[in-house]
């Protein structure tokens, strides 16, 4: 163990706390030790030295991990692969006889009227596994105490939880990218650089557009970049105003908020929001810290998440509010989808989902090296209904 005398730096740090001296530059190289890979066993004692220093504490990185994803999770079954949905189209109104009847006219009442039903079928999975072995003889030397051991092992399988609870938690964040990409591309399938300035839609709304459009009508020729939007108390202002009534227009039957164009309806108790972190913050901050009547500007209640696809090396706006997809176009064809801004999703809760999540651990006891395998799997499928109510706000 090295001891380091650090009179002289005491002396020092009481004088600038003090107030005796000016701050000056500290040595605390060897003050804080910030630790090493390997341990070297030929530190010895300062009293005889031969005596080799012991471990005298062992801590376990053992932090259990909850994860942070909307929840999606839907039901399971044990036999069957495919997820039927079925639906009955709105029958049309045909003329009421009733007020026109004629004197020695036939009324046929025994005429058959088919519903117009279809159905959709969802039939894929997805699969991966991560395997971890284990021993007990050949780590027993490396501790003192069983109580140790236990945490080692204890600490190993935590790891591997929170491995599978990253990827898991990944899965589904990409079930939303894909129906933001799907939703996009439906919207503005002209769009291929991944330049959404110049649009807004019904399923895919550019508040900033939106915004700026407004406010130049208003003789206000100062456009906002996307960054300054999420900070302005205005834009947070419109941005409320525009998902609170597009929430309002969803409750009511109508073709216009899914891709499929199917008539569909979304009560309040269905309807579901997903919010980027950084734009529910900023609200609270500079729009609702800031107004006596918060409630009334208030966004709607959501789900919020840190990211859509990732943080990037530096959780800047442009990383967080990014997707890039590739998504299949129906067609057997696949399309690029690559768009930043992105704010929050407003679902039915019908429109995306995970079924049929099957997470096991399967074991293989080696007896001539004697380990063992475990394999932890993992099985789920994962859907996006294009037929169900789906709107995207951005900002470009």
């Amino acid at each position: 163990m090295t001891v380091n005398q650090i009179y002289t730096l005491m002396n020092t740090v009481t004088g600038e706390i003090l107030g005796k001296s000016d701050i000056v530059a500290e040595d605390l190289s060897n003050v804080v030790d910030i630790g090493k890979e390997l341990f070297s066993n030929t530190d010895v004692d300062n009293y005889v030295k031969s005596l080799v220093n012991h471990i005298g504490k062992v801590i376990f990185v053992n932090r259990p991990y909850a994860g942070n994803v909307p929840s999606m999770i839907m039901d399971s079954w044990e036999f069957g692969s495919v997820l039927e949905k079925i639906q009955a189209d709105m029958p049309a109104a045909t003329e009421n006889k009733s007020w026109e009847l004629t004197d020695g006219q036939s009324y046929d009442p025994n005429v058959f009227y088919q519903p117009k039903v279809s159905a959709k079928f969802f039939n894929s999975r997805v699969t991966f596994e991560v395997p971890m072995s284990f021993t007990e003889k050949q780590v027993k030397d490396s501790f003192s105490s069983a109580a140790q051991l236990n945490g080692f092992v204890s600490m190993i399988y935590n790891a591997v939880d929170k491995a599978m609870t990253v990827k898991i938690d990944a899965l589904i964040m990409r079930t939303i990218d894909n129906m933001i990409g799907q939703t996009l591309h439906a919207e503005f399938p002209s769009v291929s650089n991944g330049d959404y300035s110049k649009v807004s839609g019904i399923k895919a709304v550019n508040l900033l557009k939106l915004f700026n459009d407004h406010r130049k009508a208003q003789g206000i020729d100062l456009a906002l970049t996307a960054e300054e939007a999420i900070t302005d108390p205005d834009f947070i202002r419109f941005a409320s105003y525009t998902m609170g009534v597009t929430a309002d227009r969803m409750t009511k039957m109508s073709t216009l908020f899914n891709v499929g164009k199917k008539e569909r309806f979304t009560p309040a108790d269905a309807l579901r929001v997903v919010m980027l972190s950084d734009f529910q913050k900023a609200a609270k901050t500079y729009l609702y810290s800031d107004t006596r009547h918060s409630e009334l500007v208030t966004l709607p209640d959501a789900e919020t998440v840190p990211y859509w696809q990732g943080s990037g090396q530096n959780y800047s706006f442009a990383n967080v509010s990014d997707i890039h997809v590739n998504i299949a176009d129906g067609s057997g064809h696949t399309v690029e989808i690559n768009a930043s801004g992105i704010l929050a999703v407003m679902y039915d809760k019908d429109a995306m989902g995970v079924c049929n999540s099957d997470r096991r651990v399967t074991t293989n006891y080696n007896a001539k090296a004697e380990f063992y395998n475990n394999f932890y799997k993992y099985d789920a499928s994962y859907f996006n209904d294009l037929n169900e109510n789906f709107v995207v706000f951005f900002v470009a």
